[in-house]
């Protein structure tokens, strides 16, 4: 599908300044991908539980049968959460190029004039980010990728999977909350050898978080040991508290 654009005259006043399109909502909200974070969850999550369990004084098969379930229900839900969420971007995302599509169709002048107004606000001359956006405007899958971007921040080749998303969130879940319990699926038979495998977990999970922060390694690693401890100690009193009455 190919427009007509007419050029402006060479004495035309520059164009007024046109409002960005109020009509998109924010589809840029960031997130980070699961690997480290969906460890981090599994580790957290089942070795608190299975620490509230040991609190509970139960038997060491009472203590792996609660961890496979909390491993194994964890991950399920981690995957199916990822991939509700993920799906829900896209297809917000998806909604979004295809109303940009519409308004090229519907009004390719002022959409040309949208574009080159945003180069005149970077510093470009009116005349040229006027040509340089004719220019790109020429191929209109061309014109919609530019939009998509220059609007919402978003290359229309580059949309996150779903599927891709549940099931490196359902792994990582799994190999952290795989962690705590592989002591006892190993023989052990008092929680030390899953505290003390957990707790160098923790801090190794965080550490690798400060690669993507701007913290310092030791100051993420110690803070999600310090966090992730706080919360077995809870589960562990808890588990101390009414384990007696509970069966």
């Amino acid at each position: 599908m190919s427009t007509t654009i007419v050029e402006p005259a060479a004495d035309e006043q520059p164009r007024p300044r046109i409002p960005a399109e109020g009509h998109h909502r924010d589809v840029n909200g960031g997130w980070l991908r699961p690997a480290v974070f969906g460890a981090m969850d599994g580790l957290v999550s089942n070795f608190a539980l299975m620490t509230g369990v040991v609190g509970g004084n139960v038997g060491n098969s009472a203590v792996i049968l609660t961890g496979l379930a909390g491993l194994a229900a964890g991950a399920c839900s981690m995957a199916a959460g990822e991939y509700t969420s993920v799906a829900s971007q896209r297809e917000l995302v998806e909604a979004e190029i295809e109303a940009e599509r519409l308004e090229l169709n519907r009004n390719p002048q002022g959409e040309l004039a949208e574009l080159a107004q945003l180069y005149v606000s970077r510093g470009v001359e009116p005349a040229l980010a006027h040509e340089v956006a004719r220019q790109l405007s020429a191929d209109p899958d061309q014109t919609l990728e530019i939009h998509a971007r220059e609007e919402l921040g978003i290359d229309p080749h580059d949309l996150p999977s779903p599927l891709v998303a549940a099931s490196s969130s359902f792994l990582c879940f799994a190999l952290g909350a795989l962690l705590p319990l592989l002591p006892y699926l190993l023989g052990a038979t008092s929680l030390l050898p899953a505290l003390v495998l957990s707790l160098i977990g923790l801090f190794l999970c965080g550490a690798v978080v400060a690669r993507v922060t701007a913290r310092a390694w030791w100051f993420s690693g110690l803070r999600q040991l310090v966090l992730g401890g706080a919360a077995a100690g809870v589960t562990y009193l808890l588990g101390l508290l009414i384990g007696g009455h509970v069966g």
